[in-house]
Formats: C-alpha cells, structure tokens, sequence
C-alpha cells in the first residue's frame, strides 16, 4: 500500500490507560484499513489520583541514583502492566517480563551518565506499551509488527540549551516502514542518540513522533487520539464549555500551544508543517466527533479571534539608559549576554531608552540572575537603578488568522484589561503576526483570559 494513503495516528496515555481504554484504541485502529502506525505513550492516569507509568519511571531513576530501595516501585510498574495484560485476556507473565525488562535496564546505571539513565528509563514506558498493545492486536487475530524506533532509524540530536530535536536522516530511514504489510505498532516519545544510547524527547514528544513519522511516510493525515471532543477556543478549567475550534492554521496552533494550550506538543507541528499534512484532533472516547483539523489554510472561520491562552513563568530583565536608541550595538550586546549564558531569549520589548528582555524562570536561577546582571552591568555600563528584574510574569495571547486584518481588534483586548482593573507591563506584536501577547502579573492570568473570552465570544454564551 502506498505511504501516501496511510493514516498515522498516535494514542495518549489517557486513550491506554487500563484495558478499556486500549481495546477502544485498538478498534479504532482496525476500523479502517489506512490507518496503518499505531504510535502509543506510556499508560496515563486512570481516575485524577492516579500516577503516571512516566511519573513512576522518572521515581524510579531518582531512587536508583540516590541510592535508595527500588524494588517496590518496579514492583508497582509490574503490576499495573500485569494488571492490564490480564483484563486484556492475554496469559503471557507480563508483571514478570516487566521486571526483567526494567531490572536490564536498572544493571546499566553505572555504565551511563544521569542524563542517559534516566532517558533509558523514561523511554521504557512506551517501549513496554508498545509490547503490550502488539500482544494484544495479535490476540485477537489481526497481523501486527512492533517496531523499535532505534532500529527503524529514528535518531535524535541535542542542540543549544540541551534541546533534543530529530535528525534529517530520520526521515529517509523511516520511510522503509511502507514496505511492511503488518499493523505498525510504534512506541512514542524515544529514539537513539547519535551514539546509539536512548535519547528521549521532552513530556509529551510521542506527538512529535507520530508527526515524525506521518512526515517520512508522507501519510494523508496525522490523526492525535486523545481525552477531549477538540481544541477548545481557551481553557475549559477557566471558562466553563469554551468555544470548539473546527479549523485552525499551524501557525495558530503553534502560537496557542507555546502561549499554553496542552492538548498538543508545540515541537510536534513541525515535520506535519513542513510536508502540507493536515493534523486531526481527535476524541477516543468519542471516535465519530469531527475533532479539530490543522492545516496550511483555513476553510472554516466561525470567528476573527481563533483561540486565548495564558502562560506563567516569565521572568523579564529591564535594561533603562537615556539615549540608548543613539548607543550602536546596545541590544546585540545584551543579547550576546543571554548567549554566553546559554539563555533562550522568548521575547525583546523595547522603547526609545529601554530595552526588556524576557526569558522562562526555569532557566534563570537567582545564582544565574546575580551573573547575568554582573555581566550586563559591565558590558553595558549600567547603573544599579538601569537594571531591573521582574518575575512573575504571565504571557496572555490572542490568536487569530485573521487578526492582522481586522481593525479595532486589539482596542477591544486593551479596553476589555483596562475596564477589568489589569496592567499591562508590556505588549509584544510583530507587524502582520496572527498574535498579540500581554505581560501582565501571574495572579491576573486565569482573570484576563476570562475578560478577554467575553469581549470576543460572548455571542456563544449568550
């Protein structure tokens, strides 16, 4: 069958969560013969209290490391996949393949440095998944190939600030999976370094490997199973029954997941991006609801404003000299501050004699901050009162498609703040760019989003 009929779809561990859940994957899957990769993560929560097989991974490699009993957490891995296993009907001992699976890996902690480690076992939740929901499709008499991303080819770079993103000779190798004839069953989230050794994408990269792989099979569409109808127009825990988005853009996309929005990994839009293939948001627990579509171009515009989110975390350094505009090179210097330091920079507000430069908290440490603000004072001969810092941070964003063509848009978000009592510390808006960004204080952002929500859908609440 040819590559370009093939549907890839990746299922979440809230959709492989308990046995249920993965036999509605499973007839998902067999329901229609083009969809041809399964990608799986590592079984999510079953009810709110629950823990994560990542989460009891990741506890796993600290208590190793620190030199502490482990036994009974592998003990409780074991289980729950055994657990699984047995409501699936299927009579393989997995809470013993499970232990030998993880002690292998357990035994090589002293050949690995604490990042590979830890990688080797994060990765062994989708891996174990993977096994598992392959035992299970052959069960029940369907032909079914697992694949082991290292061995396929799926190899995985570390770039600047330790950042790992695929390697372009991926995508060559990958592509030899059309060839096979079997139901692909394929473990999200990891692949091999460059020397061979388990690397592992951020939390959530199983969608950057089903985008991945759409990519190298030039499939039709990437279709991503998970917990909700669609993407919703801003978050449901802040505003009740928000708005469905039919229709967006990856570039919208791309804006709503780096400004908040959690149903998709803002990295896993790339390869889909740069090959025209549409990407389907799709429900397992409701397979026949029309999801959410993303594509190169909209057909469908329900709305001028697409989606509102909000981040914390941000911290900004405020740089303030009189007659700065007239300093040649002032902004490249502080910014070649931020590269000497490693720091990704996410936005640079400026003014006629200031300059902010705005960064995630993670990344900048009080020990950081004490260096870079040494630093800056130097290189730019500042004084203690023309440098500031200022954490706390929120980014709330407007997105929309159509934003840099409608007027007033943005009067409406700055009335709506203002008559809601909100200070803007500043606004970031490239010219003709599908968002406007806010910087307001943390404790304003769930409040903002839900004025701005009403200035620009409260004719669905009505």
């Amino acid at each position: 069958m040819n590559g370009s009929n093939w549907k890839v779809c990746k299922f979440g561990g809230s959709s492989l969560a308990d046995a249920e859940q993965i036999r509605k994957s499973a007839d998902i899957m067999l329901q229609d013969p083009l969809r041809r990769i399964m990608v799986v993560s590592a079984p999510g929560k079953r009810t709110p209290h629950d823990s994560k097989i990542t989460d009891q991974l990741i506890e796993l490699a600290q208590a190793i490391q620190g030199g502490y009993e482990f036994t009974s957490i592998v003990e409780r891995i074991a289980s729950r996949y055994a657990g699984i296993a047995a409501d699936l009907g299927l009579h393989e001992d997995f809470a013993e393949l499970v232990r030998t699976y993880l002690n292998e890996r357990v035994g090589q902690v002293s050949a690995l440095n604490s990042r590979q480690f830890s990688d080797l076992l994060m990765a062994s939740g989708e891996d174990m998944c993977a096994r598992l929901v392959s035992a299970y499709i052959l069960s029940i008499g369907h032909e079914v190939r697992y694949v082991n991303p290292m061995e396929a080819g799926l190899t995985l770079q570390y770039v600047k600030g330790g950042r790992v993103q695929v390697h372009n000779s991926s995508y060559g190798k990958l592509s030899e999976l059309t060839r096979t004839r079997e139901l692909i069953i394929f473990p999200g989230f990891f692949g091999a370094d460059e020397g061979g050794k388990v690397a592992v994408f951020s939390r959530g990269g199983s969608d950057i490997t089903g985008s991945i792989l759409a990519a190298a099979v030039g499939a039709q569409v990437y279709e991503n199973w998970t917990d909700v109808d669609s993407v919703f127009s801003t978050d449901p825990k802040i505003i009740p029954h928000p708005h469905a988005i039919k229709e967006m853009t990856y570039t919208e996309m791309r804006e709503l997941a780096y400004a908040g929005f959690t149903v998709l990994h803002e990295e896993a839009l790339e390869p889909v991006y740069y090959n025209d293939i549409p990407l389907q948001i799709r429900n397992t627990n409701n397979p026949y609801g029309a999801g959410t579509r993303i594509m190169s171009k909209r057909t469908d515009y329900d709305g001028i404003i697409t989606g509102i989110a909000g981040s914390k975390g941000f911290v900004a350094i405020r740089l303030q000299k009189y007659l700065m505009n007239r300093e040649v090179g002032f902004a490249a210097a502080a910014l070649n501050v931020m590269q000497e330091f490693e720091l990704p920079v996410e936005h640079i507000p400026t003014g006629i004699d200031s300059l902010s430069v705005v960064l995630r908290e993670r990344v900048f440490s009080e020990a950081v901050e004490r260096q870079v603000t040494a630093r800056l004072k130097d290189v730019l001969d500042l004084d203690d009162d023309e440098i500031t810092i200022q954490r706390g941070i929120a980014m709330v964003s407007i997105v929309g498609d159509a934003l840099p063509r409608t007027v007033g848009l943005l009067a409406r978000a700055l009335v709506a703040l203002s008559e809601g009592g909100i200070n803007l510390e500043f606004i970031v808006q490239a010219a003709g760019e599908i968002s406007v960004l806010f910087g307001i204080e943390e404790e304003f952002c769930s409040y903002a989003i839900q004025l701005l929500y009403k200035c620009y859908f409260s004719h669905y609440q009505e």
